[in-house]
């Protein structure tokens, strides 16, 4: 089952659309283009607009960029969807034309899960850095009225403190770890965006979202939030590999693409916003908790091996402070409990459909 067929979803978007509505509004007749679209944040960016558009009439087109032009189309296979969405091939770390007019640009697209960008440090940051680039230049000949970066909470480092992140707090990355080729790929591009606005007036801002979560995470997703979710809907126990004290700030992805859009269009020119739902500032381990008892599993505390505290995020507290984006006009929806039970309920309807549409077949062609 896509996404945008399922019930619970579609009921999680109307939300967001009532409650949005004025800045969703301010899309209307507008050429979008949103990359990394489909990954977890900007597939629900582009679902949200995809909705808005058929709800509130705007009228958009959305250029939804990504690695595979068929995973998109099937991504975004709805009637809704194809009324407005236009796959378009991308790679960030390689050379990009386009010949259409653009309004907005969302740059979403990066290596997001700590494996991948533990083992390919190099297509890490060239993602952030040259694919950013390229789309600053391009928003510079064409004259596009803003474009958004998706940055991450790990340009903060480690930075010690029991309080949520303000914007101006940074802290230390080792520069000599692979790892840091994400925090640091992200810092690069964050001072690029800048760069940009004072040397040529092109207008970019920033968001640098917390930890994300929701249905739209890809099923090979090793964040512990997705892995933790996709174990509970199996029926697996769930292993902490640490004590789960690190405090982290928990989003739902349509929180988070709301966040986005506001940004987008209030946010001030080189300038960077926290995306925190203030409501779900929680512990590894009460994340971890809240899943197993919403999934009816087991949680169990591990030892982690060399291999896995290598991809761990060394932030202890990576909460952030999201005064500066509520300043704006944007307030979160939906709080970790209900995010975390709405994630692992649309997962179990989509995977119901799909067993289901794979029996069928099977009885159908065996019947033959």
């Amino acid at each position: 089952m896509n996404l945008l067929e399922n019930k619970t979803y579609l009921s999680n978007l109307k939300k967001c659309i009532q409650e949005t509505s004025g800045i969703l509004q301010g899309f209307k007749e507008k050429n979008i283009m949103v990359t990394g679209a489909n990954g977890l944040i900007c597939s629900a960016v582009v679902d949200l607009l995809v909705m808005a558009n058929q709800e509130l009439d705007l009228n958009i087109t959305i250029y939804a960029l990504g690695r595979s032009v068929e995973r998109l189309e099937e991504r975004f296979s709805t009637a809704s969807a194809e009324m407005c969405v236009v796959p378009v091939l991308y790679d960030a770390t390689k050379e990009f034309s386009f010949d259409k007019n653009v309004d907005y640009i969302i740059h979403g697209a990066s290596h997001a899960s700590p494996d991948l960008y533990t083992e390919k440090p190099v297509e890490t940051m060239q993602g952030n850095i040259y694919g950013l680039t390229t789309l600053l230049e391009f928003s510079k000949d064409k004259q596009v009225e803003r474009l958004l970066y998706v940055s991450s909470s790990e340009v903060y480092g480690d930075f010690s403190t029991d309080k949520p992140l303000l914007e101006t707090n940074y802290g230390y990355v080792d520069i000599l770890n692979p790892r840091s080729s994400y925090p640091m790929g992200k810092r690069a591009a964050e001072t690029l965006c800048v760069s940009y606005l004072k040397e040529y007036g092109v207008e970019s801002i920033i968001v640098r979202p917390g930890h994300i979560y929701g249905p739209s995470a890809k099923r090979e997703d090793k964040r512990v939030s997705s892995a933790f979710v996709l174990n509970a809907l199996k029926g697996e126990k769930i292993i902490m590999k640490s004590t789960g004290s690190q405090i982290r700030s928990y989003t739902y992805s349509l929180d988070c693409a709301t966040a986005i859009l506001q940004a987008l269009l209030k946010g001030n020119p080189g300038e960077a916003y926290n995306i925190s739902n203030p409501r779900s500032i929680i512990s590894i381990a009460e994340m971890a908790k809240m899943i197993a008892e919403i999934g009816n599993v087991e949680l169990e505390f591990d030892l982690p091996t060399e291999v896995e505290a290598k991809l761990f995020n060394p932030m202890n507290n990576s909460s952030l402070n999201s005064e500066k984006l509520c300043s704006l006009g944007w307030k979160a929806i939906f709080d970790a409990k209900d995010g975390f039970k709405y994630t692992m309920d649309i997962l179990a309807e989509t995977i119901q459909s799909v067993s289901y549409t794979h029996l069928r077949a099977h009885e159908t062609g065996r019947n033959l």
